[in-house]
């Protein structure tokens, strides 16, 4: 699932990037931005809540061995990775139907290949208070509960893995090794994400 979504979340500007540089267009309409602020989201906010449920199962592996196979069953995960689609999706269509009622004033255009949703509501002539209020609510919630879910694993991973004795090394790097991986692509996701944030407000 991880992969997919991260394939499709690279994937949503990159079409539009070849288009620009085949016809030598700098711009993006109005229904392409709409379109791809949907994916966006829908992906993004998929990858999200996916590294929270690999964190919950790296946790789980780790700190609750015996228990794995009886908390993790396929029914859970099933409903995990389901909660987080239909998340993904509700949010994306809600942000794309505020988007939708808005009018705007000139001539809808922005010159560059990729879309962004605080770019577009600038263009706005109508009230965009719902659309940032909402923006900012779901991208705190977003941004701060599941990489409080993420945190919470990882301290917890870290007290069990200190807690085995020394003799047992083998064992603490097979545990640090099983959530380096994921560690790596948590660090690039929020780290990447929290760069974007902080270079478009300078």
């Amino acid at each position: 699932n991880l992969s997919f979504v991260d394939i499709c979340f690279t994937s949503t500007t990159i079409p539009k990037m070849l288009l620009n540089i085949q016809t030598q267009s700098k711009v993006i309409t109005y229904e392409g931005c709409i379109s791809q602020i949907y994916f966006l989201i829908l992906f993004a906010v998929s990858d999200i809540f996916l590294l929270s449920v690999m964190a919950y199962n790296r946790f789980v592996a780790i700190c609750h061995p015996l228990h794995y196979t009886v908390i993790m069953n396929p029914q859970l995960c099933g409903l995990l990775v389901l909660v987080s689609w239909f998340i993904s999706f509700s949010y994306s269509l809600i942000q794309s139907l505020l988007m939708l009622r808005l009018s705007f004033c000139t001539n809808w255009v922005i010159p560059h290949f990729y879309c962004e949703l605080a770019q577009a509501l600038t263009l706005a002539c109508s009230d965009t208070l719902v659309n940032h209020i909402l923006q900012y609510m779901v991208t705190a919630l977003l941004g701060i509960v599941p990489f409080s879910g993420i945190l919470f694993s990882y301290t917890r991973i870290a007290s069990s893995i200190l807690r085995i004795p020394s003799a047992n090394g083998k064992y603490k790097y097979k545990a640090f090794s099983t959530c380096a991986s994921h560690l790596s692509v948590v660090s690039l996701f929020y780290g990447t994400g929290l760069g974007v944030y902080l270079s478009s407000d300078v």
